[in-house]
Order: C-alpha cells, then structure tokens, then sequence
C-alpha cells in the first residue's frame, strides 16, 4: 500500500512536531503529499454568563500562532520537495473533526503522536490519539 496523502494533526507540542518529522521521512520515500490539520477550540467553559467575543479573540489567538508555527513546517517540507498543504478547523470536538477530515479528503494514513499521559491525567484529558484510531477505517501510525 502506497502512502499518498498523508494527515497530520498537530497540537504544536513536541510530540506533534515529532509526527511531522516522521510523516516527511514517509512523504519523502513514497512522494506523497502531507496535509497539516490544526483544530483551534473556543472556551470550553461556557455558561449564561458568557461573553462570546472572548472566545472568538482566543479563536483568532490560537489561529495566529498555529498558522505561524505550521508555516515554519511548510518550509522545512518545501525544502525536501514535499508537497504539504495546512489546515486549520474551528472545532467543537477534535477527534470528530480529525476523523471526518481524513475520511471526506481520502488520506492513506495518519501520522499522530500521544502525548503519553495515563492514569487521572487521562481520565481528565481524555486522548486524541486513542480517540481517533477508534473512530477511523485510515491506517494510523501512533507515535510515543
């Protein structure tokens, strides 16, 4: 199976950062292309009281600063001939929208990194990663 179209989703930690160096290693040996998913999410703590212009400046925070450092990324794969494109998605529920991505736009694999957290931290968390390799048909190669 050749990889052709392969999606990152990335958090900006260095795990995240870790995954897109071993997904260009891929694109590299099977000239594939690379599409960097970014999901940017609003306060999660809402109530009645809530002032909805906040969320959409930390909306507009949260683009900014995963745009810059997705566009240094961009430049680190145009240097190996890489094909990449970035996406960034306001989202409610990142795991959905990770899933729902990669099956509309047909990618061959995804390439995701954990953050490594157990126990009360995961409980609390929750995990992306897990999430997604339960909700998708598209091989994952999860990364520690």
């Amino acid at each position: 199976m050749l990889f052709k179209n392969i999606l990152v989703p990335f958090d900006l930690s260095s795990p995240s950062h870790h995954a897109f160096k071993i997904a260009l290693d891929i694109a590299q040996k099977y000239d594939s292309k690379i599409t960097l998913l970014t999901c940017v999410e609003g306060d999660a703590w809402h109530h009645k009281f809530y002032d909805a212009r906040a969320d959409s400046e930390l909306l507009k925070k949260q683009t900014k600063v995963a745009k810059k450092q997705m566009e240094k990324l961009e430049v680190a794969a145009n240097k190996v001939d890489v094909k990449i494109k970035l996406q960034i998605l306001k989202s409610n529920s990142v795991v959905k929208d990770i899933t729902t991505f990669a099956k509309s736009r047909k990618m061959d694999l995804i390439v995701i990194s954990s953050h490594s957290k157990s126990g009360l931290d995961k409980l609390i968390l929750g995990s992306v990663a897990n999430g997604v390799i339960q909700r998708t048909r598209t091989p994952v190669l999860l990364l520690k």
